[in-house]
């Protein structure tokens, strides 16, 4: 009988965190059918529809509402009481991983996961979305599976593992025709600079330093995010304080040369993060052993 509401009870939080019947069978590992049978069940127990179909997906009632921290706390409680810790089998697997990253992620990490993805589990999707405000409430909510990037006042609840840290580097253009081998500080305060203003990324750690130093940057472009500053810095006269790795990647592909920050500035780690109720959970564990293997071995020997 525990087995049979346990199902029941991951089937009503993945339709949660999903919103959507056929999202939450491939990660439950279960025939839509049955999942479909599961919410008529469930709706029968609650004597209320649950869950609605809307433009935006299966929309959860206020009685689901309602009950699903208590339907999370019986989850936790029944998979500790049974002895058996489940298998994620990854070449299985249909799985769809839900990941909140920086765009600089997008541009540096997410390449290389997707193709030792492809290797390991062919069958496996991700959904990844920005870091925002929001992503600790969607971590503990289970809306999202992990956050990668720089989120340093996460509150209690939450797991943290260091895959690398991140220094700063200046992007000028090749042909900058007032920057040489070096930039000075009186260029760095007197050339016009393009700065994001975005979560995860620690440009906070810019702003105050370069405030706490005194020094100021004739800002003349704000952007959203990374995904357009190499372009404008390769075509412009414009100058950019961004995280090394970014800087790496985008010199190699963009006619651009990286060069010290004139300021000392601190590094910042690059982690990933995940909430205490998915610590055990099988998927999620491997999710995050893979994310370990791939990033933080290799990237400490390429600083090294």
């Amino acid at each position: 009988m525990a087995r049979f509401d346990l199902e029941l009870l991951l089937v009503f939080d993945e339709i949660y965190k999903t919103r959507n019947v056929t999202r939450a069978a491939d990660n439950l590992g279960l025939p839509q059918s049955t999942v479909s049978i599961g919410l008529a069940k469930l709706r029968e127990h609650f004597n209320d529809r649950l869950f609605s179909r809307t433009a935006k997906g299966m929309e959860p009632t206020p009685r689901a509402q309602n009950a699903i921290a208590d339907v999370r706390r019986s989850i936790q409680a029944l998979q500790h009481a049974l002895a058996e810790q489940p298998v994620f089998e990854p070449a299985d697997s249909q799985r769809e991983f839900r990941i909140c990253m920086t765009d600089i992620s997008e541009v540096v990490l997410l390449p290389q996961l997707l193709n030792h993805l492809r290797e390991v589990g062919p069958g496996i999707r991700l959904d990844v979305s920005k870091i925002s405000p929001d992503s600790p409430a969607e971590l503990a909510d289970g809306t999202v599976d992990l956050a990668v990037g720089f989120m340093p006042h996460l509150e209690a609840g939450f797991y943290q593992q260091t895959l690398f840290n991140q220094h700063f580097t200046c992007l000028v253009s090749a042909d900058h025709p007032r920057i040489g081998k070096t930039l000075r500080l009186e260029a760095l305060q007197r050339e016009a600079h393009v700065v994001v203003r975005t979560s995860g990324t620690g440009h906070a750690i810019v702003d105050k330093v370069l405030a706490q130093e005194a020094v100021q940057r004739n800002v003349v472009l704000q952007l959203p995010s990374f995904l357009g500053v190499a372009r404008i810095v390769a075509e412009t006269e414009m100058i950019a304080i961004v995280p090394h790795r970014y800087g790496a990647v985008m010199a190699g592909r963009e006619h651009i040369r990286m060069l010290p920050v004139p300021v000392k500035l601190p590094s910042f780690s690059v982690k990933q993060h995940w909430h205490e109720r998915y610590h055990a959970d099988a998927s999620n564990r491997w999710l995050r052993q893979v994310m370990a293997q791939l990033f933080s071995e290799r990237i400490a020997k390429t600083d090294a």
